[in-house]
């Protein structure tokens, strides 16, 4: 068993899929959105699981709802700081 293709956490799945709900796979550069996501999960919990299908099944729908409320709130938190803390362009010789 390999512990890091069979463990993950579960949020990566909700901020990735708001990511994309948000349009921000198609209007961000990659840059932006690995420091977004990391940002992003870097102010959530972890929530580790092996399996997505039994997190789908055992978590009540008000835990989810919360869960997608915190995922929300962080994004909208990376997203302030990453448009008032833009990168600087490195000069290249």
């Amino acid at each position: 068993m390999k512990l890091d293709d069979d463990i993950h956490n579960y949020y990566e799945h909700l901020v990735l899929e708001k990511i994309e709900t948000m349009g921000f796979n198609k209007s961000k550069d990659a840059d932006f959105l690995a420091d977004l996501t990391c940002l992003v999960l870097n102010q959530l919990p972890p929530r580790y699981i092996r399996y997505e299908v039994d997190m789908a099944f055992y978590l009540p729908m008000s835990e989810r709802r919360q869960m997608e409320m915190n995922v929300s709130h962080a994004v909208n938190n990376a997203t302030k700081y990453l448009e008032a803390n833009p990168k600087q362009q490195e000069e290249v010789e």
